[in-house]
């Protein structure tokens, strides 16, 4: 309920702070909260952090995080992910894909470039890059990223490449996999809810129930037995404000 009667950028910037602080860092937050704002509204969220907290976000980041995620992070913060102008540049996607592609001294891959390309480029673009890429190299573009990088910067990729592909399936799978198991990860679960209630929350319903076999809110009214607020609203919209119930 508190999350929301927040703004949108209030509530991110809460779950960023809560990401970062304590002896531990949750990178999939904020992998996860980076990779889906637009360019707009990062830039809301930088403003909205640094008054709420007398601090820069990427001061933050660059403190509990480690190169080259450091660099990851920071270059998604900044916003500068093109417009889609709708024009096809299929020199680019040559260009971008070949990139992707080279491997550099002692057979590694330019880490520098890949956060460039997948962090300024359209989402439409990327993905006919990652066609491209799969189709003159044989492999798919997740192979390469697990095969070129290690640690929290492949998983970052890995989590990029997937927003990019498909943004309502990748918020599918991280709800599937927050109540899967013995223990619900509350936290996430809330967030998404919130967070996407006004933006896709009815794409990745039916992502979810396309994949899954079952209705995101079945899953959540199994999962949570009664113990949640979510089995006592159907027949509102609480957690989908100008989408309807759950």
């Amino acid at each position: 309920m508190v999350g929301l009667l927040k703004t949108p950028a209030a509530f991110d910037v809460q779950e960023l702070k809560s990401a970062m602080k304590g002896l531990g860092t949750d990178e999939e937050t904020l992998t996860e909260i980076l990779s889906t704002r637009s360019g707009d509204q990062l830039r809301e969220i930088q403003t909205c952090y640094r008054q709420e907290y007398k601090v820069d976000l990427e001061k933050d980041i660059t403190s509990d995080t480690k190169e080259p995620y450091t660099a990851l992070l920071l270059a998604l913060a900044k916003g500068k992910r093109e417009k889609d102008s709708g024009i096809i540049d299929y020199d680019l996607i040559a260009q971008d894909s070949k990139i992707l592609s080279d491997l550099g001294p002692k057979n590694t891959a330019n880490s520098a470039q890949w956060i460039t390309i997948l962090t300024e480029r359209t989402h439409g673009h990327l993905r006919r890059v990652f066609d491209l890429f799969k189709t003159s190299t044989s492999v798919d573009i997740e192979e390469r990223v697990k095969k070129s990088f290690k640690g929290d910067f492949q998983k970052g990729l890995l989590t990029l490449v997937a927003v990019i592909k498909d943004t309502p399936l990748y918020f599918a799978d991280r709800l599937y996999n927050t109540m899967k198991g013995l223990g619900t990860n509350d936290g996430t679960l809330i967030r998404i809810l919130v967070s996407r209630s006004e933006v896709d929350l009815l794409s990745i319903r039916v992502a979810y129930r396309r994949k899954y076999g079952k209705s995101l809110y079945s899953s959540i009214q199994v999962i949570l037995k009664g113990e949640s607020i979510f089995n006592k609203v159907k027949n509102t919209s609480f957690c989908m404000r100008g989408e309807g119930t759950l």
